[in-house]
């Protein structure tokens, strides 16, 4: 194994089981590196964090922090992959896991976002503020109730916009969110919009690409 610090080919094995390197000197675990590399290629192929650890048999914390870490820097990646190219059209999306739909309280979880279309059929997202932080000001004016008669038209408005564009990227990748979102059941609004980065860089790439794309990160 070259080293992964100076990809020099010449190392040499301590008593610890670790490998250092002729060149550089630093120290590093073959060990580790193969166990990243696995956890790395099970997140690109759409397992989540409880089937990695299950299958790889180590530790859950373990495979959790590093899924984190992949989110924060695919973030950054597809911003600057983004920023390479012109938008050929865009359009705007709510989303509320069905389950919260049917209680008016809940509208003020509702996550919004413009998805951007470029390069023929890749995505961008752009999340907007959220309406969460406007939940008291309703319910103090008393407007929570014509706020959510206004949200439900836009919602309904939406779905109908759907329908009509079924080969538009834009719309194909709503239905995929939509679909990827649910193995997570239930995705905090802190940490939403890594979990957005996450399925518009699956969207975008085959997961020989994301795994390719995701070491050369790391």
């Amino acid at each position: 194994m070259n080293c992964p610090y100076c990809n020099y080919s010449v190392t040499y094995k301590l008593k610890t089981n670790q490998e250092k390197c002729s060149k550089c000197k630093r120290k590093f675990s073959p060990n580790k590196i193969l166990l990243d590399e696995k956890i790395c290629e099970s997140f690109c192929n759409d397992n989540n964090v409880n089937e990695t650890a299950k299958s790889l048999e180590t530790n859950y914390i373990t495979v959790q922090k590093r899924f984190i870490n992949y989110r924060k820097y695919l973030a950054s990646y597809l911003e600057a992959q983004y920023s390479l190219y012109e938008t050929s059209q865009y359009d705007e999306y709510v989303y509320l896991p069905k389950s919260k739909k049917k209680i008016k309280e809940n509208i003020f979880e509702a996550q919004n976002f413009l998805t951007f279309c470029y390069d023929d059929n890749k995505v961008y997202n752009l999340l907007m503020p959220n309406l969460n932080r406007y939940k008291e000001q309703y319910r103090s004016d008393n407007l929570e109730e014509v706020y959510f008669r206004e949200f439900s038209h836009f919602m309904m408005f939406n779905k109908i916009a759907k329908t009509k564009k079924m080969e538009n990227p834009i719309v194909q990748f709503w239905n995929f969110f939509e679909n990827t979102i649910l193995q997570y059941k239930g995705v905090n609004s802190e940490n939403f919009f890594y979990y957005l980065k996450e399925c518009e860089f699956k969207f975008n790439y085959t997961k020989d690409q994301r795994v390719e794309i995701l070491s050369k990160i790391l």
